[in-house]
């Protein structure tokens, strides 16, 4: 047992406790996969991150990502919030404008240069969902299929069954509860406010977290939906998504894309606040 630095965090909200939780432990070096599961599976958020020194020579950090069942190899609002942590104890990036987080997936970008820091959308690979699978979601929550306007199959660490409804109004009217687990991968939701919104979208992922039939704020997912939207040719030069609103969060993730005239054309930038709440150390 040692004692080790330790941020909890709340990540994707300008008001603290309205965002997606997140605990970090900042010293990770020596711990165990058993003991970061079990640490994991104790604080009972959606996703607890283990901190350790870069194998990759390009990398500032290295991060190990677990839900309190399973390791993940990305996850957005852990990326965004481990990165808070680190800067916060004192990490210094080589380069000072960008962080890079080495990963399930590799290297994450996250570029500090921005309104708020914003990590670079992974590779997202786009498939047609299963037909079964979407009459089985749609089924389950009582979804009008005229009120399906586009679906998706998308991956870039994590899998999601996507489905665009109508309007905004569409997506926060359905009932969560009414999905049963395991039967399905994670349901992301989708739908467009009203041009008078303060936000363009509204977002929701369907999936058992922390004890909750749906996430807070996914800052995987919102990347994912963006390279999406990018690749259809829908996506704007920057969009503010709400997530979390049924359950009573205030989520907003921000979405920015290169200019076309930019060094870096097409990449996608997924922002957001991070507040931290608990600072100290941790027995373990």
């Amino acid at each position: 047992m040692a004692q080790r630095r330790f941020i909890q965090c709340d990540v994707f909200s300008s008001v603290a406790t309205k965002g997606n939780g997140l605990a970090v432990v900042v010293d990770a070096v020596d711990l165990s996969d058993d003991q970061m599961a079990a640490f994991a599976a104790w604080t009972n958020l959606a996703e607890t991150t283990f901190l350790f020194p870069p194998d990759h020579p390009e990398a500032d950090y290295r991060v190990r990502i677990m839900t309190p069942t399973r390791e993940m190899p990305f996850a957005g609002h852990p990326t965004l919030g481990s990165c808070a942590a680190w800067l916060r104890c004192g990490g210094k990036p080589k380069d000072p404008s960008i962080v890079r987080q080495e990963c399930g997936v590799g290297l994450v970008e996250i570029d500090l240069t921005g309104r708020f820091p914003a990590f670079i959308a992974p590779e997202t690979h786009i498939e047609p969902i299963d037909q079964g699978q979407l009459a089985a979601i749609s089924s389950a929550l009582e979804i009008n299929l005229e009120r399906i306007v586009h679906t998706a199959k998308l991956s870039n660490g994590p899998v999601w069954q996507l489905l665009e409804l109508s309007s905004a109004e569409d997506v926060l009217a359905l009932d969560s509860s009414r999905v049963k687990w395991p039967a399905f991968q994670a349901i992301g939701l989708l739908g467009a406010h009203q041009s008078t919104n303060e936000c363009d979208y509204e977002v929701r992922m369907l999936a058992p977290s922390s004890g909750m039939s749906e996430d807070p704020i996914t800052g995987s997912l919102n990347s994912a939906i963006a390279v999406w939207l990018n690749a259809q040719g829908r996506l704007e030069s920057e969009i503010v998504v709400a997530q979390g609103t049924v359950i009573g969060r205030h989520g907003r993730v921000y979405i920015r894309k290169s200019d076309s005239g930019a060094s870096e054309p097409g990449r996608i930038r997924i922002g957001g606040q991070t507040q931290i709440l608990i600072e100290g150390t941790v027995e373990l």
